[in-house]
């Protein structure tokens, strides 16, 4: 059995917690604010509200597309998301990014994610590739968010 691993990441942005929350949750609209990171992005499973529970989103590049269901879904507050089958390179991968308005404006987000390794001693660099991917994936979702506020 492997290890089990787990990040955090914390960004700050102005716009406001429900913009950032409609990006991040719009599997479909991915590849509009995350390139080059995410080249292509569409749902194979839809759900209403959008990104709503039940919903899987495919985002990558192909033939790598990575599925991830909407576990877990407060609007404008909270999205808790996992890999939803192959390809995924970890086991029992579970994602949550949270949305916190700040008093005086703007949003703090908190995107967290665990995993366990798939093969024994690899951890530390699937650990490494998957928190530089999400440090990447919410610096462009600031970065896009902040631009349609």
């Amino acid at each position: 059995m492997g290890k089990t691993f787990g990040f955090e990441i914390h960004r700050t942005s102005t716009a406001p917690a429900a913009t950032l929350f409609r990006l991040e949750t719009d599997g479909g609209r991915w590849s509009d604010w995350a390139k080059p990171a995410i080249v292509q992005s569409s749902w194979e499973r839809e759900a209403s509200p959008v990104g709503g529970v039940g919903a899987i989103r495919k985002v990558g590049l192909w033939p790598l597309l990575m599925r991830e269901e909407t576990i877990e879904f407060e609007q404008d507050r909270r999205h808790v998301y996992a890999f939803a089958g192959p390809p995924a390179p970890v086991k029992d991968y579970r994602a949550e990014v949270v949305f916190t308005p700040k008093p005086d404006g703007g949003t703090d987000i908190r995107w967290t994610g665990s995993f366990t390794e798939s093969l024994p001693g690899t951890g530390g660099i699937q650990l490494a590739v998957l928190k530089t991917a999400i440090r990447v994936l919410s610096a462009r979702l600031v970065a896009a968010a902040e631009r349609n506020s």
